[in-house]
């Protein structure tokens, strides 16, 4: 290969690899500014950092509060489940009647729903970017674990994917309910009382209604 043509091969090349530092390092911004939001109960800014699929499942689930009755949302899944009956237990029905998904969002962080230490001892390390989607390894206390967060850019911009730590999450909550020896539901009921200090009335099984 003529000199020329290793330059410009060496240029290209650097080049790229700058280009992939560059969305790496912020696709680590967008993780550090949402966990600076959730620590600073800073909900708006929170869900500023959380992509459109996040949204549209909040958005889902929102529905479900507002129009699911008792025999649709004993088939959910486990975390839509805990998402309705969390939204029923706490939510007045006018704050419900007035939100879309993104306001869901707000108000989960800022009723505690989306807890601090979900983030506080993590951080992101490895991260894979493959175009407009990312990939990036959580960190707890600086150490590698088997999870990874994912990340969409939208408008150049990158987001957070919520969603895609739920099949993980739904599996812990799986385990702890057969750890407990409680059903489902009765799990759930008795995880709502002592987050809320409030019993758990029949409402909860109600559609809200739009």
């Amino acid at each position: 290969m003529k000199t020329s043509q290793i330059l410009i091969a060496f240029i290209f090349f650097s080049v790229n690899l700058l280009g992939q530092t560059a969305e790496g390092k912020a696709v680590k911004e967008c993780f550090e500014k949402y966990k600076a939001a959730i620590m600073n109960d800073k909900g708006e800014d929170a869900a500023n950092w959380v992509d459109q699929n996040t949204i549209n499942y909040y958005s889902s689930v929102l529905a479900k509060v507002r129009n699911a009755d008792s025999a649709t949302v004993d088939q959910l899944s486990l975390l839509d489940k805990l998402m309705v009956f969390s939204i029923r237990h706490r939510a007045r029905v006018e704050e419900i009647k007035t939100m879309d998904g993104k306001g869901l969002i707000v108000y989960a962080i800022k009723n505690g729903m989306v807890g601090k230490n979900s983030v506080a001892r993590n951080s992101i390390g490895d991260i894979t970017i493959n175009g407009k989607k990312a990939k990036g390894q959580v960190l707890v206390n600086d150490e590698k674990t088997p999870l990874y967060f994912e990340f969409n850019k939208e408008y150049e911009v990158w987001k957070m994917d919520l969603t895609s730590i739920f099949p993980v999450s739904e599996k812990a909550f799986r385990g702890m309910i057969d750890e407990s020896g409680e059903t489902e539901n009765e799990f759930l009921f008795r995880v709502l009382k002592m987050l809320t200090n409030r019993d758990v009335t029949g409402d909860i099984w109600k559609p809200v209604g739009k």
